[in-house]
């Protein structure tokens, strides 16, 4: 999340000067007439969870633990990756760490199954530097971009953000949304961006929302579901199509919902109960990535803020992560192939 003092430095006037001049630059009626047929070159349905980030023990981006994050979303069948949102830490990240992962990332998804969504969102709402990112991603080859909306500014200010975004790449836009984001707004910005293909949906009670969003879109634009996908049984039944868990345990999420979309529904939510029940073990989340080969032993995560920033994670012994390492072998392990 944005810290409190940025976020105080983005005044509405001077976010929609800075959009405006933006959208002018870009040129935005004949850019968004220009990219309004450009399809996504890979399907946006299924698991994209939102990617870790890994630091060494001295704080040090490991670029090697990103790239390795992305190969094995791509043998286990995970259809996205998305990276880098909130809980991975995003504005922690400086703006060299931010471009320097997203190409490690694209260069190792090359030739893969997973598609990468690149998060362009910055600190207070630059559009300059949010410009700088939508650019870098279209360069190296991301396949979707994703943005946070911007923070104090109303939603017609919203709209014009996400339209200058939508109007600087042909790629398709995933909008992220926050707060009180209305489904009138969403439905002005399918409206008026052609290349906006999702919502990833957390603003008020993302379950009552999603039907309304699918039917005054004409269906189009697909509903993901965020808020630690522990309810996806539930989501998929009222209408979601994709799903940003963290990536731990995405292949076995995948499972799931493959289960779930060929109709096999009882096999699915046994399948979904494994998840429930693993992440009940005490450290199992932090220690998954770890556990199953993609992180290195000692791979280290900076606090975020409204992410428990405050709250140290219980330090695990030797026997615990044999408890975990156990429980996944024994229970998981044999449903999915990365």
């Amino acid at each position: 999340m944005i810290e409190p003092d940025t976020r105080e430095a983005l005044d509405r006037r001077n976010f929609l000067r800075s959009a405006g001049a933006l959208a002018m630059t870009l040129g935005v009626a004949g850019s968004l007439d220009a990219v309004a047929k450009a399809p996504a070159a890979r399907s946006l349905r299924g698991l994209f969870p939102i990617g870790e980030t890994p630091f060494t023990p001295d704080n040090v981006l490991d670029l090697d633990g990103l790239a390795a994050e992305v190969k094995f979303c791509s043998r286990g069948g995970v259809p996205g990756f998305v990276w880098p949102q909130i809980a991975s830490g995003w504005s922690t990240l400086s703006e060299k760490e931010r471009l320097d992962g997203a190409e490690a990332i694209l260069s190792a998804a090359k030739g893969g199954k997973t598609a990468v969504v690149i998060g362009v969102q910055a600190i207070g709402g630059d559009m300059d530097t949010t410009l700088r990112y939508v650019k870098h991603a279209t360069e190296h080859g991301a396949d979707a971009i994703i943005s946070l909306p911007p923070e104090k500014v109303d939603e017609q200010a919203m709209l014009d953000y996400y339209k200058a975004i939508g109007a600087a790449t042909p790629l398709p836009l995933f909008v992220q949304t926050l707060g009180d984001m209305s489904v009138d707004l969403i439905v002005k910005m399918y409206q008026q961006i052609p290349t906006m293909k999702v919502v990833k949906d957390e603003a008020g009670n993302p379950l009552e929302r999603v039907m309304p969003i699918l039917e005054r879109t004409d269906h189009k634009v697909a509903v993901f579901a965020g808020q630690g996908v522990r309810t996806m049984l539930d989501e998929m039944q009222r209408g979601f199509t994709g799903f940003c868990p963290l990536p731990g345990l995405a292949d076995v999420f995948q499972r799931a919902w493959q289960l779930w979309e060929s109709g096999r529904k009882r096999e699915a939510f046994d399948m979904f109960g494994r998840v429930l029940a693993f992440d009940s073990i005490q450290g199992a989340t932090q220690y998954t990535m770890i556990a199953r080969g993609v992180f290195k032993e000692g791979t280290t995560r900076r606090p975020t803020p409204g992410m428990g920033a405050g709250r140290p994670q219980p330090k695990l012994d030797d026997a615990q992560k044999q408890v975990i390492r156990e429980a996944f072998d024994t229970y998981l392990k044999p449903h999915v192939h990365a």
